[in-house]
């Protein structure tokens, strides 16, 4: 397929930025055939990560799979905050990994950390366990998946849970409401039904001084806060503004004699 047509068709199905898709295709393309049927996919709305089969996150190329949640610029900032207190040695859980982006990046970051990955999906943890070890990359729901041996152990749990309240799915882009799980996207009626599990069972997988990163949104941050204080951590909440981030972050307090 010629350059332009490429460009054209990938103008008229709404592309903003079709010229630099038309180049990801074309290289991400063994032939022309490929080439045709996954600008097929492209045109009738599907995420270009989904269909090239990668997404750019942190400086990495991170496998994504259909259907699995793609790594959004703002998780940098989970990423950054993460890392900024983290140590060689440290283990490290990537909770509600989806594609294991933040693990993957947070293991890149600072060699050394030994991280896991978790995830409810069993499509998310296959695509996972391609950017992670996939020893280290485990099924199930929130704590419930990780290995009793991580327990107290860890420097930190990050996770991206899902945080959209489920009325306002519906007002979400087609690229995200109809080619990511629902499971990946779906906070329950406030948004913080995930998190809510997520925070309680924290304190009793983190080491003493061990801190949960979640990201969050602007309008849900104090209630994110108000349920890591509930649960005996010390919150504060980070704002990234050059990509649209926000964290929570809930330190479990040190121990002493």
């Amino acid at each position: 397929m010629a350059p332009d047509d490429l460009v054209a068709a990938l103008r008229a199905a709404g592309c903003v930025y079709a010229e630099d898709e038309a180049r990801l295709l074309s290289s991400a393309a063994p032939d022309e055939d490929t080439l045709a049927a996954m600008l097929e996919r492209r045109v009738a709305g599907e995420p270009l990560e989904q269909v090239v089969g990668f997404a750019e996150f942190c400086g990495l190329r991170v496998a994504v799979a259909p259907g699995v949640f793609v790594p959004r610029l703002r998780s940098s900032a989970l990423v950054r905050h993460a890392a900024a207190g983290l140590r060689p040695g440290a283990v490290v859980v990537d909770l509600c990994c989806g594609t294991g982006a933040v693990g993957a990046a947070l293991a890149a970051a600072v060699p050394g950390l030994e991280v896991h990955g978790a995830d409810l999906d069993p499509a998310a943890v296959a695509c996972a366990r391609r950017n992670l070890p996939p020893d280290r990359v485990h099924e199930g729901d929130l704590y419930d998946a990780l290995p009793p041996r991580l327990r107290g152990r860890l420097a930190a749990v990050v996770a991206n849970a899902p945080y959209v309240p489920t009325a306002a799915i519906a007002t979400m882009p087609p690229e995200a409401r109809d080619h990511e799980h629902r499971v990946a996207l779906d906070g329950g009626g406030d948004g913080l039904d995930v998190q809510r599990r997520v925070v309680a069972g924290a304190p009793e997988w983190l080491t003493p001084g061990g801190r949960l990163l979640v990201e969050t949104s602007v309008a849900q941050a104090s209630g994110t806060v108000a349920l890591m204080a509930a649960a005996g951590l010390v919150a504060e909440v980070t704002r990234d503004d050059d990509v649209d981030g926000t964290v929570a972050t809930g330190r479990r307090p040190t121990l002493h004699p």
